[in-house]
């Protein structure tokens, strides 16, 4: 186990096989692919439920704690790009155990993310076939996968090709909702100040969750340095572009009330303007956006398995590249049995996106404290993040997310206990793991 955090760049590993064929373009795109997701699809309706027509209001405090997040993500970007970057920080700057536990718990949380996909997935298509839904969630599992087998390349080209096709779906929503569009319907976006918007904001940031994904493939990118901070700015402005106009334009086709009450809220505004064309229009756009999240989901979890294995807290084995795809295969692999085996996992929606928000708050978290260690105690490796951001400015940043991170986990609380159980159990299991392969490693050692 590697115990002394680095202070260089050069403690980036080097010559891992990895290929850096992902662009600017595939950055943007996995980062506002994995963000803009099923999320626009099931969110509005409860945020509207808590806030009203306060819900605008709500999204832009929503993306408050996304910047914090994105600075930071974007800054550590620039001075260490590594594959399976959101455990590789952590481990070296924090410790193993911490960047081990934060891996571990990302497990639960991908596998969640995934099951969640895949289940609103079947969900929807149901409304336009009759193919039994059952069947649905594990043939996306096997696609995506399989693209993920075969490069990053790959994925991140199926990537853009999924994306493109939703925003042109979203803007003909948008663009056909505009001339229907009534302002007294939106109501006033202040109603409640400021309680209203921010009872609704731990509903409204899994809008946002996943801007930073390029980061876990640093090493697969061409100059990650300037790529990755500026593939993260891009994702959250477009992310945000995208979520406004859409939030916009459905209050001000059907209202707040009326949004509060429909169960798939923007097939009720599509409607509005397009009577029953609305059904395949909306059915179409959330299968285009669910397998884009699943695509890049797919890529980052399997990645942070390989971060993981080389590093030694997972068996070797899972670190082997493969020799024509320059992808780590069975890491790959890995990762789809276990998506597979949650499949199992129980189907409350709520229940699964708690259990994916807090793994993910914790990753926040993790990597926040970092980049204020990096600054504190590692100037040299400071001093070559391409982002020129003073030290204080990064402290504060890092600061603030520590806090955003920790309020909304603790908003999680009253909602349902049990994904706490859940992930509360996962993390001892994983403790015990981790301390008996340590010991085990130092036996050899000795040995």
């Amino acid at each position: 186990m590697q115990t002394d955090p680095p202070a260089t760049r050069s403690a980036a590993p080097v010559g891992t096989g990895l290929r850096r064929s992902v662009g600017l373009t595939g950055v943007v795109m996995l980062g506002a692919g994995t963000a803009i997701g099923v999320s626009i699809f099931s969110v509005l309706q409860p945020a509207a439920e808590v806030a009203g027509p306060a819900l605008l209001t709500a999204l832009g405090f929503a993306i408050v704690p996304m910047i914090f997040f994105a600075i930071i993500y974007a800054w550590l970007a620039s001075a260490l790009p590594v594959s399976g970057a959101s455990y590789e920080w952590p481990r070296r700057f924090l410790g193993p155990y911490i960047g081990f536990s934060i891996a571990w718990l990302r497990i639960i949380s991908n596998v969640g993310a995934l099951v969640v996909l895949g289940r609103v997935f079947a969900n929807y298509v149901g409304m336009v076939t009759d193919i039994p839904p059952e069947w649905f969630a594990p043939a996306l599992l096997t696609l995506v996968f399989m693209l993920n087998y075969l490069g990053a390349q790959i994925a991140a080209r199926a990537q853009t090709l999924l994306m493109v096709g939703l925003i042109l779906v979203l803007g003909f929503y948008v663009g056909t909702g505009v001339p229907h569009f009534s302002r007294a319907l939106v109501g006033d976006p202040l109603a409640g100040f400021p309680l209203t918007a921010l009872a609704a904001v731990p509903l409204m940031i899994s809008l946002f969750l996943g801007i930073e994904s390029a980061v876990e493939i640093g090493e697969e990118v061409r100059n990650p340095e300037r790529t990755i901070p500026l593939g993260i700015l891009l994702a959250i402005l477009l992310t945000a572009v995208v979520y406004g106009a859409v939030s916009l334009v459905t209050l001000g086709l059907i209202g707040p009330d009326a949004l509060a009450r429909a169960k798939a809220p923007l097939v009720e505004a599509a409607k509005v303007a397009l009577g029953d064309a609305a059904v395949p229009l909306i059915v179409g756009a959330a299968a285009l956006s669910i397998i884009k999240t699943m695509n890049s989901t797919a890529l980052v979890f399997s990645r942070s398995i390989f971060a993981m294995a080389r590093s030694g807290s997972l068996p070797a084995a899972l670190a082997v590249i493969h020799p024509r795809f320059g992808t780590p295969h069975r890491a790959v692999l890995t990762c789809y049995g276990l998506a597979m085996a949650g499949l199992f996992l129980p189907s409350s929606l709520v229940f699964l996106l708690l259990a994916v928000n807090l793994p993910t708050m914790l990753k926040y978290l993790a990597c926040s404290l970092c980049a204020i260690r990096i600054v504190r105690h590692h100037q040299p490796l400071a001093a070559t993040a391409r982002i020129s951001l003073s030290g204080r400015t990064v402290v504060a940043c890092g600061i603030a997310a520590v806090i955003c991170a920790i309020g909304i986990i603790l908003a999680g609380l009253e909602a349902d206990l049990r994904p706490y159980y859940l992930v509360g159990g996962w993390f001892v299991i994983g403790t015990i793991y981790y301390h008996l392969r340590a010991r085990r490693q130092a036996g050899d050692m000795v040995a």
